[in-house]
């Protein structure tokens, strides 16, 4: 039953994932800035960290930890479509944008998920 409930959680999380991304393609049109894809990948992983930080130190229920880590944030989080937009940015030969987004995306992802599990911890 856990994995039908972490699977629709998945479904609901990639939902989000696409309206949070069509909102900054609004902003910031497709192939000039990465906007959507930075944003869902940055807030996944300090709402991920959040969580991990609160059930490291505070304790908590191992499926709402697998509902929501591997279920929402699974379906919210898109790892893959950055390193796609990244390939798709240096084909292009748009050194200075791949970098900015290869780079910018790692670091601020992980210090997201820092920030997220510290706060987690208090």
């Amino acid at each position: 039953m856990i994995g039908l409930l972490v699977a629709l959680a998945g479904g609901f999380g990639a939902v989000i994932r696409f309206i949070v991304d069509a909102q900054f393609g609004h902003w910031a049109p497709r192939g000039r800035l990465l906007l959507g894809t930075a944003v869902i990948n940055i807030t996944g992983s300090f709402a991920l960290g959040l969580l991990v930080g609160v059930w490291t130190f505070h304790g908590g229920d191992p499926q709402i930890r697998q509902l929501i880590g591997t279920g929402f944030l699974g379906g919210y989080t898109t790892f893959s479509t950055a390193a796609v937009e990244a390939v798709r940015l240096g084909r292009a030969q748009r050194w200075l944008a791949f970098a900015v987004h290869t780079a910018g995306m790692l670091v601020l992802s992980v210090a997201s998920a820092a920030l997220g599990f510290w706060l987690g911890a208090l």
